[in-house]
């Protein structure tokens, strides 16, 4: 599963990078609102709400915009993009009802698997809005209660929504910013000069750990828990650094506005991201219990192949491919003394795989 971005047909004047504060601060909610994802991050959503405790109820009304799917509204619609987060929520309460309409509902339903009626059709008392609230309400009272309020009064709910934004940022997102605004720039500044002088396939490839280059021309598969297939072109394609997304991937293609891609800056990551095809690997290698039973062996010492045969009852030859496929998963390391070579447990890469499981699913 993953999304493919046919980037053909795109000029210097269509790629931009930078940063944007109102996608940072979309990103920062989202772990807040869901703290158990993000293990990596407790102490700073442990201090954040902290910091704000009277918007917590406030917060969990809007809770469905910044989860999985995350809602169009929070990332830059076209270029050039904003200086500020008060540039940008200026934007947004500017937006006409039928606009606001058209970015929101989708983020209050959640999901591609289910379209949304046209703007024309939101209106209350319709049966197109009737029936798209039942369908909000069937995934969550909480996003019901949304799309309840959107389809009835969406320019009091876009009010709403901005007193919530401007609060947090009030209570802790102004103070993250200013310490994450400049590596995040200094990032995006390097990541333009390289779009002058490389193809953006070749930029993305490199930008991003489970992204790769597939097929002919300019098309690239980034590894998501979704299958669609993006042309870019005519519209610009616009890379958003972030320190708090990870790790999440997040792909906006929406017409007619700009393809956005946030992702996460590495220095605010673990070293390693798993594509979906190595974390299958690693887990389809501890299904047998043949292997299992050798890790166990080779979790106390380093240990050659003739002992591990001995110690099982196997042949050499069984035991050599049993730590193949363990190697080749990245769950067993051989290193050779002299004439013999020894295996151990990458005891590490175990401990790692549940973080990996829960990070690999939710990008």
């Amino acid at each position: 599963m993953s999304i493919v971005l046919d980037l053909g047909g795109l000029g210097p004047a269509d790629l931009a990078a930078g940063p944007s504060a109102l996608s940072e601060l979309m990103a920062s909610l989202h772990v807040l609102a869901e703290p158990e994802h993000h293990p990596e991050a407790a102490g700073w959503a442990a201090r954040a709400a902290a910091a704000g405790p009277g918007l917590r109820d406030e917060l969990s009304v809007f809770a469905p915009l910044w989860a999985r799917f995350r809602c169009r509204l929070f990332f830059p619609r076209a270029l050039p993009l904003a200086a500020s987060l008060d540039e940008e929520l200026a934007a947004v309460a500017a937006l006409p009802a039928e606009d606001f309409l058209e970015l929101v509902a989708p983020g209050v339903l959640g999901t591609t698997a289910q379209s949304v009626p046209p703007v024309r059709e939101l209106r209350a008392g319709t049966a197109a809005a009737e029936d798209y609230a039942r369908r909000c309400l069937r995934r969550s009272y909480a996003r019901g209660e949304l799309a309840r309020q959107l389809v009835a009064a969406p320019l009091e709910l876009r009010d709403r929504l901005l007193a919530v934004l401007r609060a947090a940022d009030t209570a802790f997102f102004a103070e993250d910013w200013r310490t994450l605004r400049a590596p995040l720039e200094d990032h995006a500044r390097e990541i333009r000069r390289r779009l002058m002088v490389r193809s953006p396939a070749d930029v993305l490839t490199e930008l991003l750990p489970t992204a790769a280059r597939v097929g002919p021309g300019e098309r690239v598969r980034l590894d998501k828990l979704q299958t669609d297939e993006v042309k870019v072109a005519p519209r610009p394609l616009v890379l958003v650094p972030s320190a708090r997304v990870w790790p999440h991937l997040t792909v906006k293609h929406e017409y007619p506005s700009c393809v956005v891609v946030q992702y996460a800056v590495r220095g605010t990551t673990p070293a390693e991201q798993l594509t979906l095809r190595d974390l299958h690997h690693r887990l389809m290698a501890l299904t047998s219990p043949a292997r299992m039973e050798l890790c166990r062996h080779l979790l106390g010492e380093p240990i050659t192949t003739s002992e591990l045969a001995a110690r099982l009852g196997s042949s050499e030859p069984q035991v050599s491919r049993a730590l193949r496929t363990l190697r080749d998963a990245g769950l067993v390391r051989s290193t050779r003394d002299g004439k013999l070579v020894r295996h151990r447990l990458a005891t590490d890469v175990i401990q790692r795989l549940g973080h990996d499981v829960l990070a690999t699913v939710a990008r």
